[in-house]
C-alpha cells in the first residue's frame, strides 16, 4: 500500500513523532464534530498511526507550528509535505491513496501552500500576503496548512510577520518550516521558542540506495555507488546515478586537486569551476525563465493590433523588469547551489584523503577515486589534508556571508595549493 512517508528516507523516530501528532489532530477534529465527506473516522489498519489515547502522550500532541531542522539531503522538506498530506488525510495518517494525500503530496491542495523561495531570500510582502492567505477557513473541513522551505532564507522582516502568525495563530491553521538548525544565523529564537522541532538525520548510504532502486529503477550496484558519492542525499543521488552530465561536473571537480600545479593553473581551476557552475544554473533555468516571460507576454496583449496595443505595450514595461529582477535573483541561487555541490564533492575529496592518512577505519565517500585520495594521503600527510579540507569549508562559509563566488573561490585554490 503506499503511504505518505514512504520517501522520508531513514527517519523512522520522526515519522513515529508524526504519525502520532496527526492522530492527535484527527482526534481534535472529531472531538470538534468535523468530519469531512469520505472520513469514517476510524484509522486505516497498517497505518501505523496513534489511537486517539494516545494523545495524552507528551510526544504525540499536536500543535500549530513545527521546525523540520536536518543537514541537506535529509529530507527536510519531504518530512514537511508527507506530514501535511497526513493531516489531510481522510483515512488514518498518510495513507498515501485518499484525495487529501494524493493531492497534498501532488502539490495541488487547496490548503497546502508551499512557499519554496526562488531567489537568495523571502521577502516581507510575499510573507504578508501567504500569512492573510492562511488566516482563511479551510475548504476541506480539516487544516489550512503552510509550507516555507528554506526557512532559513527569511528575512527579518519577513521573520517578523510570520512571528505575528505563529503568536497568534488562526483556527485550524498549521505552520511547517524547514531549516539546516535552530541556530538563531538560521530561524529566529522568537519563532523557534513558539515551535515543536522534528530533528531529522542524515540518512544512510544504504537506505538511499535502496529507495533508488525501488523507486527510480536504477541498478544496485550504481545506487549504492551514488548514495556513497553524495553522502546520502536523495536528490544528489538521483541526479548523479541518472545524468551523465552530473557524473562529468563531478569527474571535473575530482580532478582539480590534480590541476593544482601553480598560482595560474590555481586560477584557472577556479575560473572553470565557476563557468561551470554559471553553466549548469543557466540550463536549469532556461526553460522555466523563457515559459516565465512568454505567459506574462501573452498575459499583457504581447502582438495585438488594437487601439490601445501600444498603450498597453509601455504599461507592460515595468512588470516585465520586475519579472527580470526576479529570474536574476533565482539564476544567482542556481549558481550558488550548482557551485556548493562542487564543493560538497571537493570536500569529501580531502575527507577520504584525510581518513586515509590517519588509517580511520570508516569507508570512503568517493569509492571510485581511491586511488588518488591514497596518493594525496602519502603526499599531504594528516596536516596538510586538513588544511586543505578547511580551505574547502571556509570557502562555502565564506559565499554563505555573501563574499563573492569567484573570490572565495580563488582564495580557496591558492590554500589547496599552497597546503
Amino acid at each position: 500500500m503506499p503511504d505518505a512517508f514512504a520517501d522520508l528516507v531513514g527517519q523512522d523516530e520522526a515519522v513515529a513523532t508524526l504519525r502520532r501528532a496527526a492522530a492527535a489532530a484527527a482526534a481534535v477534529l472529531h472531538t470538534a464534530g468535523t468530519r469531512p465527506p469520505g472520513d469514517d473516522g476510524a484509522a486505516s489498519p497498517g497505518e501505523g498511526g496513534a489511537a486517539p489515547a494516545e494523545a495524552g502522550d507528551p510526544g504525540a500532541g499536536m500543535t500549530h507550528a513545527w521546525i523540520f531542522t536536518g543537514p541537506p539531503g535529509s529530507g527536510r522538506s519531504v518530512a514537511a509535505r508527507a506530514f501535511a498530506a497526513a493531516l489531510q488525510c481522510v483515512h488514518g495518517t498518510g495513507c498515501g491513496e485518499c484525495p487529501g494525500c494524493h493531492t497534498t503530496l501532488a502539490g495541488t491542495h487547496a490548503d497546502v501552500r508551499l512557499v519554496v523561495p526562488e531567489g537568495l531570500s523571502i521577502g516581507v510582502n510575499e510573507m504578508r500576503a501567504l500569512v492573510l492567505r492562511a488566516a482563511s477557513t479551510p475548504s476541506g473541513g480539516r487544516w489550512q496548512i503552510v509550507i516555507i522551505e528554506d526557512a532559513d532564507r527569511l528575512t527579518e522582516a519577513a521573520g517578523n510577520a510570520l512571528l505575528k502568525a505563529v503568536e497568534e495563530p488562526p483556527p485550524r491553521t498549521v505552520f511547517l518550516l524547514c531549516a539546516p538548525s535552530t541556530h538563531p544565523d538560521d530561524i529566529s529564537v522568537t519563532i523557534r521558542s513558539r515551535c515543536r522541532v522534528v530533528p531529522l538525520r542524515q540518512p544512510p548510504p544504504d537506505a538511499v540506495a535502496e529507495v533508488l532502486v525501488r523507486r527510480d529503477g536504477i541498478a544496485p550496484d550504481v545506487a549504492r555507488w551514488a548514495a556513497a558519492a553524495t553522502q546520502g542525499h536523495v536528490g544528489r543521488a538521483r541526479r548523479l546515478a541518472g545524468d551523465p552530465q552530473s557524473r562529468a561536473r563531478r569527474e571535473a571537480v575530482l580532478a582539480v586537486p590534480r590541476r593544482l600545479t601553480g598560482v595560474g593553473a590555481a586560477f584557472d581551476a577556479a575560473s572553470a569551476l565557476i563557468e561551470a557552475a554559471v553553466a549548469e544554473a543557466a540550463a536549469s533555468v532556461a526553460e522555466i525563465d523563457a515559459a516565465e516571460r512568454a505567459a506574462l507576454e501573452t498575459a499583457l496583449g504581447a502582438g495585438g493590433t488594437g487601439r490601445g496595443a501600444a498603450g498597453a505595450a509601455r504599461g507592460a514595461a515595468g512588470q516585465l523588469k520586475e519579472l527580470e529582477r526576479r529570474q536574476k535573483s533565482r539564476a544567482t541561487r542556481a549558481q550558488r547551489d550548482a557551485l556548493d555541490r562542487a564543493l560538497v564533492d571537493l570536500a569529501a575529496f580531502y575527507r577520504d584523503a584525510l581518513t586515509t592518512a590517519l588509517g580511520a577505519s570508516v569507508a570512503p565517500v568517493h569509492t571510485d577515486a581511491v586511488e588518488l585520495t591514497d596518493a594525496g594521503a602519502r603526499r599531504w600527510q594528516p596536516e596538510g589534508a586538513l588544511r586543505r579540507l578547511e580551505a574547502v569549508l571556509a570557502c562555502r562559509t565564506a559565499i554563505e556571508a555573501n563574499v563573492k563566488p569567484r573570490i572565495a573561490v580563488e582564495a580557496m585554490m591558492l590554500a589547496l595549493w599552497k597546503g
